[in-house]
């Protein structure tokens, strides 16, 4: 299974599964916390911040590689490291898709963006669904999975809610 509904949410491994969830995440606090005027201002300033926590992370993971092994990173570390992650930055491709239809058909940016908040929750919850069946778990702890993975979403729109 692939846990996708035109997005991936479960990938190869551990650490690009996780990093699409973070990226969900700080996509979602990017759009609460925006204060661009259009559509293509809201989707320019996630994509750039995406953008500069990968980069962020790629570096740290380079710079934290040299300080435990005492010596300078490979071309293949480095390589390694700018080929993946790319996670953080894709997974917030359907949120955004839908804050660009949503405007499109007429909606005012703040109900668009709320729409793409609602898109980004439920891919939340769907990883908190995926993450109960692969790990087995049992109807309550599963529902608890899916409560907490989707509460981060809710917390985002409450959070835009009183902002805005």
């Amino acid at each position: 299974m692939t846990g996708s509904i035109w997005v991936r949410l479960r990938h190869e491994n551990e650490e690009a599964t996780a990093s699409g969830i973070y990226g969900l995440i700080v996509g979602a606090a990017v759009l609460v916390t925006s204060h661009a005027t259009t559509a293509i201002r809201m989707e320019i300033a996630v994509l750039t911040t995406l953008i500069i926590y990968w980069l962020a992370e790629r570096y740290a993971r380079i710079v934290a590689e040299r300080i435990h092994q005492g010596h300078r990173p490979t071309w293949r570390t480095v390589r390694r490291q700018l080929t993946t992650g790319w996670e953080m930055v894709t997974a917030s491709g359907l949120p955004l898709l839908v804050l660009i239809l949503v405007r499109l058909a007429g909606v005012s940016l703040e109900n668009s963006v709320l729409a793409a908040l609602v898109c980004t929750t439920v891919l939340l919850g769907f990883s908190g669904w995926l993450i109960g069946s692969n790990g087995r778990l049992q109807p309550a702890e599963r529902m608890l999975s899916i409560l907490v993975a989707g509460g981060f979403g809710a917390a985002l729109i409450v959070l835009k809610t009183f902002l805005h």
